[in-house]
C-alpha cells in the first residue's frame, strides 16, 4: 500500500545521461596569482571616481608645474590703474585692489598651496608609518610609550595647534624667506596630524603580524626586523594609503586657513589663502565678488579632487567596501 502522507509530493528526476554536468568554473593554473596592487589597480581603473579624480588633479599638476601654459602674466607685476577692473582680454578674472591679475595669481597660487600639502603629507605618512608600525609589532612598553604621546597630541586641534605653534615661529624668525615660510607650515600642521596615521598603522600592523604567512616567514628564520621591513608593514600600507590621500587635500585647505588668518604663508608668497584674505574686504562691500571666488574654486576644486581619488583609492583597497 503506498504511503498515502507522500501524496501530492511525487518528484520527477531526469536521467543522468539528459543533464550532463557542465564545466562551471575553471582555474588557470599556468599564471602566477595576482598581487594585492595588481587586483587594487584593476578596481580602479573600472571606477569613475578615479577618471575624474585623475582629470581634476591632472590640471592642478599642470598648474604646479608648468604655470605658463596657462597664462603668460606676471603674478607679482601690479597696476594701480587696473584696480578692481573688470574681466578683458588676455585677463579672464580681471584684476584685485592692488591691481594684479586674478587669474594669473590663482594659477601661481597653486605651487606654494600644494607643494605645503605635498610635503606634509610626506612627513605625516612617514613620521605615522614607522611610529605606529614599531607600536604595533613590538608592543609592550613601547605601544604604550608611542599610544600615550599620540593620544596627547591627538586630544590637540590641528589648526588650533598649528595656530599657536605658527604664531611663535613668526615672533622668533619673522623673516624666514620662501622656502623657511613653507617648512614652518608643513612641521606645524604635521605636529599635530602624524598621531592619526600612527593609530590607522598601529591597527593594520596588529592585524597582520598574527596571520599565517608571518609565522611561517618566522619558522624559517626570518627575523623580526626583517618580518617587518619585507612582509609586516608592505601588507599594512592599504589603510595608510587611503589616509594620506584624503589628507593631502585637507592639508591644503588648512594651510589655506592659516594663511587666510594672517598666520600661514607670508603675504608676499603667492596662494590661495593669501589671495582669499585680500579678498575679503571686496566681498563684505559686494565690490568684485569674483576676486574671492577664484582662488576659492581653485582650493575647492583641488580638495574634491583628493577626496575622489582616496574614495576610490578606498574602494579598490577594500575588499569589504567593493561587496557592498
Amino acid at each position: 500500500m503506498p504511503d498515502i502522507s507522500l501524496r501530492g509530493q511525487e518528484r520527477f528526476v531526469a536521467p543522468l545521461d539528459e543533464t550532463p554536468l557542465q564545466e562551471t568554473g575553471t582555474l588557470d593554473t599556468s599564471q602566477p596569482p595576482e598581487s594585492q596592487w595588481k587586483e587594487a589597480w584593476k578596481q580602479l581603473s573600472r571606477n569613475w571616481l578615479f577618471w575624474v579624480s585623475l582629470v581634476i588633479l591632472t590640471v592642478v599638476a599642470l598648474m604646479v608645474i608648468a604655470p605658463g601654459l596657462f597664462t603668460d602674466v606676471d603674478p607679482r607685476r601690479a597696476d594701480l590703474s587696473r584696480s578692481l577692473e573688470g574681466p578683458s582680454e588676455g585677463h579672464p578674472a580681471g584684476f584685485n585692489k592692488q591691481g594684479y591679475d586674478v587669474f594669473s595669481r590663482t594659477v601661481y597660487g597653486a605651487r606654494a598651496s600644494v607643494l605645503v600639502g605635498f610635503l606634509c603629507t610626506l612627513l605625516v605618512t612617514v613620521v605615522g608609518l614607522i611610529t605606529g608600525a614599531a607600536a604595533g609589532f613590538y608592543g609592550a612598553f613601547f605601544d604604550s610609550s608611542v599610544s600615550r604621546i599620540a593620544d596627547v597630541f591627538f586630544a590637540i586641534p590641528l589648526l588650533l595647534g598649528a595656530l599657536v605653534g605658527l604664531s611663535v615661529v613668526n615672533n622668533l624668525f619673522p623673516d624666514r624667506g620662501y622656502w623657511g615660510a613653507i617648512a614652518a607650515v608643513v612641521i606645524a600642521l604635521a605636529a599635530f596630524a602624524w598621531p592619526q596615521v600612527t593609530r590607522i598603522a598601529r591597527g593594520a600592523v596588529l592585524e597582520v603580524k598574527n596571520l599565517e604567512f608571518i609565522d611561517a616567514a618566522r619558522a624559517i628564520g626570518a627575523t623580526p626586523r626583517r618580518n617587518m621591513m619585507r612582509h609586516v608593514i608592505p601588507n599594512s600600507l592599504a589603510p595608510v594609503i587611503v589616509t594620506a590621500t584624503v589628507s593631502l587635500g585637507i592639508f591644503i585647505v588648512a594651510e589655506a586657513t592659516l594663511s587666510f588668518l594672517g598666520i600661514g604663508l607670508p603675504f608676499g608668497v603667492v596662494s590661495w589663502g593669501n589671495d582669499i584674505a585680500a579678498a575679503q574686504v571686496q566681498v563684505r562691500s559686494g565690490q568684485r565678488m569674483g576676486v574671492m571666488f577664484w582662488p576659492a574654486g581653485a582650493l575647492a576644486f583641488t580638495a574634491l579632487g583628493f577626496i575622489l581619488l582616496g574614495d576610490a583609492v578606498s574602494d579598490a583597497l577594500n575588499p569589504k567596501r567593493r561587496s557592498e
